[in-house]
């Protein structure tokens, strides 16, 4: 669906012999952000849609294309996160699972592709280390992470694998634009226990989208109303997490008490 919205959006265009800045215009976005749009490197979203639909009196029908491709998993949902968190300003992740991707060491990131039946287990840690260069750069983007307390005491990898991880997550947590905060299993039932999800706003073009993992898929959410759900679902959990002290002290201690 989304590569069909991609196509039919650069159709409408030379349709109407439409140049990428005059397309620009009616969008509010740079000529780059088009290109982006009709390659399928960014998705339409519905506030795009309903502009398109009005200047171009189509109907409705990008505003039905892009309701029905946000229905589904996007099989290559991966990679346009990837894309969208090279260039997002501010990233937020909950996680309950498994450490976040940007958190991972080499040996903890080993063990779950091997766990999770990666056919190249090095080809794919190679493209998930590299995600991490984003931490220093210099103008690395603010990122918080909320992660449940469940997760930390998982050894994977054994006891000595995920003491370094925690170290490490321990020693980013001091950085300046990285805070980590800890939702403690004492809290019981709480809102995060649906799954994991993250929150990025970009600068270029503004806008803030939500990414929804699943197994074997995700779903980009980028409409305001949903966007909007997540983020205050995300301040709710922060309701039950440590503040950063407490929580590196949590960490702390598990880590000590891993044999």
């Amino acid at each position: 669906m989304w590569a069909l919205i991609a196509y039919y959006l650069r159709f409408c265009r030379l349709q109407r012999k439409l140049t990428g800045d005059l397309m620009g215009e009616i969008l509010g976005c740079s000529k780059s952000t088009v290109s982006r749009l009709e390659t399928g490197a960014l998705q339409l979203t519905p506030e795009q849609a309903a502009i398109l639909d009005r200047a171009w009196d189509t109907g409705g029908i990008f505003g039905f294309l892009v309701w029905y491709a946000t229905l589904g998993h996007d099989p290559d949902w991966f990679r346009q996160y990837v894309d969208l968190e090279c260039r997002a300003s501010v990233i937020k992740t909950w996680q309950v699972d498994l450490v976040p991707g940007l958190l991972q060491t080499p040996d903890y990131a080993r063990t779950c592709l091997t766990a999770g039946n990666v056919k190249d287990v090095e080809e794919a840690l190679d493209k998930r280390l590299s995600r991490q260069a984003i931490l220093d750069e210099a103008d690395a983007p603010m990122l918080w992470f909320l992660i449940s307390e469940t997760l930390l005491e998982l050894p994977c990898g054994g006891p000595e694998v995920m003491r370094a991880q925690l170290a490490h997550i321990l020693e980013l947590s001091h950085r300046p634009n990285v805070g980590v905060r800890v939702v403690p299993k004492s809290v019981g039932a709480h809102p995060g226990l649906d799954g994991p999800f993250m929150l990025m706003t970009l600068a270029e073009p503004h806008m803030e989208v939500a990414y929804v993992e699943a197994p074997g898929g995700g779903r980009l959410a980028s409409s305001a109303a949903e966007v909007a759900s997540y983020a205050l679902r995300y301040d709710q959990i922060g309701q039950h997490a440590l503040p950063e002290m407490l929580s590196r002290d949590l960490i702390r201690k598990i880590m000590e008490a891993m044999q």
